[in-house]
């Protein structure tokens, strides 16, 4: 099976197609208002008229002064945003799930977004394959299930050039069927700017209809600086704004640093605060041609971890890896470790600031807890963990729901 590219877009700054489908005159119309002279600011998103601008010829990402807004306009905000104890509000639609014996656990709902994290070639984007695969029901992941029938689900990739991209979108051809398939468009935008690939995801996400997931493969492009707050909030912002006012679900793929587990700077901290899911994926030391894809930070239920391996060019599920690699997986406890060796994980997550909210510290200490076993235990144990600390003095809290500090081993 071949993917169908007709009708691709051109991009403004190279003239040359772009890699996806849709109408060229609706995309070139628009995107042609990007192109400014270096002394005329961009106007700003139709969407988020609430900035004076977010984007300058020269700098993109900077708040401008938030506009003045009256009582009135306040006090109807306030009452539209009012959750009443009276209400009966449906849990949101899933967008795909995890199925676990009779149960199907949730991985991404719709008015959420989810980080997918790894270092680099750890095989992000084969993850992402397997993700659309789902969602586009293919049969090939059995332990999934896509929950969006008959959406259109878009994928943008910010890295690789069209090569890359065309191949990525083969690999999903050669696993759903031609009736699946149209319901994916896929588009390359490295060669955009940073302003034109925001604006343009914007610009797809408003006017694409019966839209489901939408894949941003490479979030730290849509930015100038990884570590600049003012543009972290506002991507954050964006991602919570579409994925609420349009009732979908938005992957991000960001990288980790190099020297831990962390997503990249500031950005990486905003979205794992916000997203509803964040999923890792690493190489397995035991066998480099497996890729392990592991919760780290979930509102759910968290997924049972899972494993693929490259076959014939295609991502394909590793039955039973645990018993390939380990023997059978076994639940990370701290009780196993010494006094000095519990305060350690601590002195770990605290050299890395003096003090974390509750949620932060949960994933610290996830992070640092895997440096030390291998894997990572699961939310309860380190709650559990938190708790046993908070009785032991190791770990201070002024107030309830202050930021916690770091006691004295006694």
């Amino acid at each position: 099976m071949t993917a169908n590219l007709h009708n691709a877009p051109l991009s403004v700054a190279t003239n040359k197609p772009l890699l996806g489908l849709g109408d060229p005159s609706i995309w070139n119309a628009e995107l042609s208002k990007l192109r400014q002279t270096s002394d005329q600011e961009p106007e700003p998103f139709q969407e988020y008229d609430q900035y004076e601008t977010l984007a300058s010829a020269a700098s993109f990402g900077h708040f401008g002064e938030m506009e003045e807004t009256n009582e009135d306009t306040l006090r109807e905000l306030l009452a539209k945003s009012e959750v009443h104890a009276s209400e009966d509000i449906p849990p949101p639609k899933n967008a795909f799930v995890q199925k676990q014996g009779d149960k199907e656990i949730p991985i991404a709902t719709i008015g959420n977004f989810s980080v997918f994290t790894g270092k680099a070639k750890s095989r992000k984007s084969f993850l992402v394959a397997i993700i659309l695969c789902i969602v586009l029901k293919s049969k090939n992941y059995p332990i999934f299930r896509g929950c969006l029938d008959g959406k259109i689900n878009l994928y943008f990739d910010t890295e690789q050039g069209r090569y890359h991209v065309l191949m990525a979108l083969k690999r999903i051809a050669r696993q759903v069927d031609t009736a699946s398939l149209r319901n994916l468009r896929v588009y390359g935008l490295r060669s955009l700017s940073t302003d034109e690939r925001l604006k343009a995801i914007d610009f797809a996400i408003r006017t694409t209809p019966n839209l489901g997931i939408v894949v941003i493969d490479g979030i730290k492009d849509l930015i100038t600086s990884i570590n600049d707050e003012a543009q972290a909030t506002m991507i954050a912002d964006m991602l919570l704004r579409w994925t609420e006012q349009y009732g979908i679900h938005i992957i991000t793929v960001l990288h980790q640093n190099k020297s831990d587990n962390n997503a990249r700077g500031h950005v990486g901290t905003e979205l794992v605060n916000k997203a509803e899911t964040v999923l890792s994926v690493t190489k397995s030391d035991q066998d480099k041609n497996v890729s392990i894809v592991e919760p780290e930070q979930c509102r759910n239920i968290e997924p049972e971890p899972f494993a693929f391996e490259i076959i014939d060019g295609l991502p394909v599920l590793v039955e039973n890896y645990e018993f390939r690699t380990a023997g059978p997986r076994e639940r990370v406890t701290f009780a196993s470790l010494s006094s000095i060796d519990q305060f350690g994980i601590l002195n770990s997550v605290f050299a890395k600031g003096p003090s974390f909210s509750y949620s932060e510290l949960v994933r610290q200490i996830k992070l640092a807890a895997k440096d030390k076993f291998g894997k990572a235990p699961g939310d309860n144990v380190i709650k559990e963990f938190i708790s046993d600390c908070k009785n032991r003095k190791w770990l201070i809290q002024p107030e309830d729901r202050k930021p916690y500090a770091k006691g004295i081993f006694a």
